[in-house]
């Protein structure tokens, strides 16, 4: 469908232009990342295998790699479903991260972020949509719901209900 060609783009390049702006300036995402990133893992840091990054400069590199692939994939309708739970996956950290506007003061600068913090909620609705679509197709669930119940119904004419006998025998 034509939509789905001009939507999936549209909605991609933000997240690829934002991946590159993180490997542009890492250190500042870190920066912005590294209150987040303290809350999230300081219960849990001695649990974690050795192998599982906390490092914010890591953490900023994984989620601008995911962004930038994630995009470039659902921007060319390659595995799109996947590419917007990735992209999903990467948002809500991100806006946390980087919009939490209750914690300001400023009148101003809690209405900016405030509006990026909505803002980046619409974009999460979109890639919820994306991840759910089907392109017209009936989803998994129905098409596993309908085929158990088309075994069940030959499985009815072929056995027979329990305690009937079969004629002949």
């Amino acid at each position: 469908m034509l939509i789905r060609r001009l939507a999936r783009p549209l909605l991609a390049s933000i997240f690829v232009w934002g991946g590159i702006g993180t490997f542009r300036d890492t250190e500042g995402h870190a920066q912005a990342a590294k209150p987040l990133v303290e809350r999230a893992t300081s219960p849990v840091r001695d649990s974690l295998p050795e192998e599982v990054p906390t490092d914010p400069h890591t953490l900023v590199r994984i989620d601008g790699a995911i962004k930038i692939g994630a995009g470039v994939l659902l921007g060319l309708g390659k595995t799109p479903r996947l590419a917007a739970l990735l992209l999903s996956g990467s948002l809500i950290p991100t806006t946390l991260a980087a919009h939490s506007f209750w914690e300001y003061e400023d009148p101003e600068q809690r209405a900016a972020q405030q509006i990026h913090f909505l803002k980046n909620l619409g974009l999460l609705g979109g890639l919820l949509m994306t991840a759910v679509d089907t392109k017209g197709k009936p989803s998994v669930g129905y098409r596993a719901r309908h085929g158990a119940q088309r075994v069940a119904e030959q499985t009815q004419q072929i056995v027979p209900a329990k305690g009937c006998k079969r004629k002949g025998r």
